[in-house]
């Protein structure tokens, strides 16, 4: 145990260079940093949103609107296959919270209708009272659309907050039917909102000609009224047929762009072979008719088809800023929420409360480490005056490892670091105890040394791998704030067990190879 390589003396000198160097970039501002060859470590540690302000958000999915969509798909399912079937019926609609009901006019054809429809809506319970089905959604069915909606919308709510380059954000489901978000560092709050408020469910309808005749209240069978999102250009509100032509679930790709011959932002877009062959086939049919393009319940713009659009992209103009234009490319890129979200809780963290922390913090880790430093040097001497210096260069291996990994940082976190000041001596403590236990059985200084080292590591790596397992049970099933307390408390642990085994040891050997003394100061 006392001898040493060269490469392993290499490796120690390296790991402890490697940490010095990703370390020392958090001490010069980001200004300085950009002007360092690339080549260099540029990383800060990233701050958590208790340390350096943001935005924290409480979600609600608006579960009862899917639950809702999913009925009226159901309606129009069943119109349609009734009406292939030719059997009449009337009081077509949605029937409470999770049914649909129809009545058939001749009593002769309910059994055929009932036998047509549970094929149609499998797993559902189907009841028939006086010539009128009934369809419900189970409650299993219920639960696992409320599920399916929650994980969809927390994955959604991901991609939407990554694409604005929001660091290390955290977001997670909170409850049956809650999402919370925490942005930290986030500028511009009401830009996220207005991302996370629109549901961004994109369509494409072919319009109906009949409009006049809707705006007297008699909206066409198989049409609807929307209202456009700019009624500069046209009538306010536009009757598009029910049927979806093309989904923007087909879409694969959107970005800001510029007309290039009006030069006003626009928004490219790219469906899939799928949404290509669909888009094809409808503008080659619709050639000189108009086509509206809706967003969440509102007509973005109703162009009228020219020619037959065959390479499965286009463009959606609409008066936007180019602000406007890249917020809504990102939210089709993302990808549409299967329900709308609303905020019930909304708090913004100033950066004030996280420099008084991290001042608190300064002061707590200062003390700690000096009690510690002159506990080690008065307890064991030179030898402690070795681990006091590893245990410096062990702080500098954690801020260099948080600045490597760019781990958030947050207040429980610097507890973390806190407790590892402490914990970091610990290794040594055993080894320099049991190198005295070996001293007093008068072994000489290097046989004693050798025996300390040989004997304590088993109780060592045990000591800290079982803390260490523990840091990564709370890491994974730890939320935001109990993550940062593990990830700092691992990574303290590591560099804690690679000062006190490996750069404590090369600090005796070498000490050893220069005085060969006959006793040692303990």
């Amino acid at each position: 145990m006392v001898y040493f390589s060269k490469a392993k003396i290499i490796a120690v000198l390296l790991v402890c260079l490697l940490g010095i160097g990703f370390s020392v970039p958090n001490f010069f501002k980001e200004q300085t940093l950009g002007s360092l060859p690339d080549w260099l470590p540029h990383k800060h540690v990233n701050l958590g949103l208790d340390l350096q302000g943001g935005s924290h958000l409480l979600l609600e999915v608006e579960v009862a609107a899917v639950i809702k969509e999913q009925l009226e798909t159901m309606v129009d399912d069943v119109r349609s296959e009734l009406r292939k079937a030719r059997i009449n019926y009337t009081g077509l609609g949605v029937s409470g919270e999770k049914g649909v009901h129809v009545t058939i006019r001749k009593s002769e054809e309910t059994e055929n209708a009932r036998n047509l429809l549970r094929v149609l809506t499998p797993l559902t319970e189907t009841t028939v009272t006086n010539n009128t089905i009934l369809i419900e959604l189970t409650s299993r069915q219920i639960a696992d659309r409320r599920n399916a909606a929650i994980q969809q919308s927390v994955e959604i709510v991901r991609r939407r907050i990554d694409q604005t380059g929001t660091r290390e954000p955290t977001i997670q489901r909170q409850g049956d039917e809650r999402i919370l978000v925490q942005l930290p560092g986030v500028k511009d709050p009401e830009r996220i909102k207005r991302l996370l408020g629109e549901t961004a469910k994109m369509s494409f309808h072919l319009t109906d000609d009949r409009l006049d005749e809707a705006l007297r209240g008699r909206i066409p069978p198989g049409a609807k009224l929307l209202p456009r999102v700019d009624a500069t250009q046209g009538v306010g509100q536009v009757l598009v047929k029910k049927r979806v032509m093309v989904s923007g679930e087909d879409l694969v790709d959107s970005q800001p762009s510029t007309d290039s011959q009006t030069g006003e932002p626009v928004v490219t877009f790219r469906f899939n072979s799928r949404g290509s062959k669909k888009f094809g086939a409808t503008t080659a049919a619709n050639v000189n008719r108009p086509f509206a393009i809706v967003l969440d319940g509102k007509v973005i713009s109703d162009p009228v088809i020219r020619e037959p659009i065959l390479g499965g992209s286009g463009q959606i103009s609409g008066n936007f800023s180019f602000q406007e234009a890249t917020d809504l490319a990102l939210l089709l890129r993302a990808g549409a929420l299967p329900a709308p979200l609303t905020i019930l809780e909304e708090r913004s963290v100033g950066p004030g409360l996280g420099a008084d922390s991290i001042a608190a913090g300064k002061i707590a880790s200062i003390i700690g480490m000096v009690l510690v430093i002159v506990f080690m040097a008065v307890a064991y001497g030179r030898f402690g005056l070795m681990a006091d210096a590893a245990l410096i260069i062990n702080m500098i291996l954690i801020l260099g490892s948080l600045s490597a990994l760019q781990a958030t940082l947050t207040l429980p976190g610097i507890a973390g670091i806190v407790l590892t000041i402490g914990m970091a001596v610990d290794a040594n403590v055993l080894i320099f105890e049991r190198i005295r236990e070996e001293v007093r059985l008068g072994r000489g200084p290097v046989s004693a040394i050798d025996a300390g080292y040989s004997r304590a590591l088993t109780t060592i790596i045990d000591a800290n791998v079982t803390t260490l397992i523990a840091a990564t049970l709370l890491f994974v099933f730890g939320s935001g704030p109990i993550k940062g307390f593990a990830v700092t408390l691992g990574v303290g642990i590591l560099t804690s067990m690679f000062t006190a085994i490996m750069l404590t040891r090369l600090f005796v050997v070498i000490w050893l190879r220069r005085t060969t003394p006959k006793e040692l100061p303990l």
